[in-house]
Parts: C-alpha cells; structure tokens; sequence
C-alpha cells in the first residue's frame, strides 16, 4: 500500500472548505506514514465567470495551524508543508522570492491558466478546435518548465483534458507526442519530476493525469522521480485510487516512487 499523499488541499485553499484537522485525522485512519498539504498559490489568477479570483494562500495562517498539527499528531503521522504554484510565464520573479522566502517541504508546479484563462470554464475552448485548445494548453506548459526553477515537481502534466468539451474522448498522448516528449524531456534535464494525480479518475477520464503512456513515457525518457497525489479537497478522496496508480507505476517500469522533505527527495520501493 501506498503511505503517502503528496497533493491535498484544506480550506486554506479557496477551492476547499475543509478543515486541516479532518484530512489529518482521515490520514491517519488510512495508516498513512506522511501527508503533504499543497495549499493553491496562484498569482494573478484571471476573475472567474462566478467573479471569484483569489486562489493565494494566508501562508502565515496556513503554517500555524500545520506546525500546531504537526506537533500535536507527532508520532502518527508526518505533516508536511508543501505549497501548489500557478505558474505562468509573467511570473518568475515574483515565484522565486515566494519561494527563497519560505521554507517548503514540496513544491508542486502546476498550470491552471492559459493565456490568462481559466480552461476550467467555456471560454477557454470558444473560437478554437478542442484539439487546438489543448495544444495551446501544452505549449504554455513547455514554456512554463522552461523558464521556472522553483517547483520540484510538475502536477497534473495533462490537467486540461478535465474540462475539455470531450474530455478525453479524443485525446490520446500519440495525437501530442512531440511536445508532450519536449515537456518530459526538459523536465528530466532540469532534475524535476512529474506526478501521478488520481483526480483524473474521479473526474471519470477513466485515467491519472497523466496518462498512463505518458508516464510510461517519462520511464522511457530516463525519469525517475514521481510522486502520487489524489489532489483531495475532502478527506473521502485522500490516496483515492492509489491501488490502481501502483499497478500503472509497476507495469511503467517503476521500482520506487518519490517522496520529499526540506525538498529533498527520497525512494520509496513499491
């Protein structure tokens, strides 16, 4: 069994209502050794259609109550601090202070904006083709691993696929695999890694993001450094599905899978 989650989320951050103190307490149920929390950082986050546009941490308030949990859990289970970063292009700077400023356990680096839009609204695939759509989505991504140094992990690598007009129904790694390779290929050179992120399955894609080929894929490139996240905001999904992401780490051609403290990574055998 899998004993860790490296992608959680808690009413820390805006798309969550949950309390720290109950995903703690589902952890330790689980018989997890460790939890990561990735609370959202995203800059600049364009208004939404519901007028909501904040998705940046209280980081003071957030690690309080994590180092209050921490210690008051110690022995059971291992809180770790871990921030998700929004990164787009106009934004190096700002996510380097963010980042030499603070003290993380993890960092993952995430897309959730194109072109200052929100793909996970309409607007994002109007007046394009779904395949043009998620291509562009891909193309900010490779200039995303391009310029940013400060994440040590890449989540959720074919996010987009969640809210496409099809999802996945006519999406495959093979219609992509040119700059999808690009993608895996700097992020191996740069020392990064990528996640399993089971919140695929249950949008019902029927896969992680990403895909199983892609991981395979990374395997094949020379990658070596994957973490698993289930991406819950509620503690009923924490290690969802994490039988199923083993199976698909095994038969990639994995050994270990990776975790991280003080961004240092560590192997764990499967």
């Amino acid at each position: 069994m899998i004993k860790y989650d490296f992608h959680l989320h808690t009413e820390h951050s805006s798309d969550s209502d949950t309390p720290m103190l109950a995903m703690v307490k589902k952890g330790i149920s689980l018989g997890l050794l460790a939890m990561c929390f990735t609370e959202h950082e995203d800059i600049d986050f364009p208004a939404s259609e519901k007028g909501t546009s904040n998705f940046e941490v209280d980081l003071s308030l957030y690690y309080s109550e994590l180092c209050k949990l921490k210690e008051l859990y110690k022995g059971k289970i291992n809180i770790l601090f871990g921030i998700e970063l929004g990164l787009q292009p106009h934004l190096t700077d700002q996510y380097q202070n963010y980042v030499n400023q603070n003290k993380f356990d993890f960092i993952l680096g995430s897309s959730h904006v194109v072109d200052r839009i929100d793909p996970y609204y309409p607007a994002y695939f109007q007046g394009r083709s779904e395949d043009a759509s998620y291509l562009r989505y891909f193309e900010s991504e490779l200039e995303s691993v391009r310029l940013f140094d400060t994440y040590d992990v890449y989540g959720h690598l074919d996010y987009i696929v969640r809210y496409g007009p099809n999802k996945n129904l006519y999406y495959s790694y093979e219609k992509y695999a040119d700059i999808l390779d690009e993608i895996l290929k700097v992020i191996i050179q740069k020392g990064k890694g990528i996640e399993i992120n089971t919140g695929g399955l249950r949008y019902g894609l029927g896969h992680p993001n990403p895909t199983e080929t892609i991981i395979k894929r990374y395997k094949e490139l020379g990658g070596e450094i994957i973490t698993l996240g289930s991406d819950a905001h509620t503690p009923d999904y924490i290690t969802y599905e994490f039988d199923r992401a083993e199976a698909i780490l095994k038969k990639s051609g994995f050994q270990y899978y990776t975790i991280f403290e003080n961004r240092i990574p560590s192997f764990v055998k499967l």
